[in-house]
């Protein structure tokens, strides 16, 4: 019997649930306006996945990589969702590099 199917959608369900808990705490300290390095993040981690030879590592790192890009999507959400107090919010975020243009970009959301 072949597991590695199994074990990869394990370990990509663990991978998902780290990826909601850093998008709240992310938005919490951060604030969404770091979506687009975010965004790139992910686009770069599941690119890097497709030059890594061992399966395990190319379908984890996939994996995780498109979790970071959801996040990136998600963080305009989260912040909503901060903002009607559905989760803890804080005024003082680090503002990211670009944070004046960034503002006038539209967050993408799914």
């Amino acid at each position: 019997m072949n597991f590695f199917g199994v074990l990869v959608g394990v370990a990509t369900l663990f991978l998902i649930g780290f990826g909601f808990v850093w998008v709240i705490r992310g938005e919490r300290f951060f604030g969404y306006l770091w979506w687009p390095y975010v965004l790139a993040l992910g686009l770069i981690l599941i690119a890097a996945s497709l030059f890594i030879s061992s399966d395990w590592a190319s379908a984890l790192l996939g994996a995780f990589g498109a979790s970071v890009l959801w996040g990136g999507t998600e963080l305009k959400e989260q912040a909503v969702r901060a903002e009607l107090g559905w989760y803890p919010f804080r005024e003082k975020k680090i503002l990211p590099p670009g944070a004046r243009r960034i503002k006038t970009w539209r967050a993408p959301h799914l």
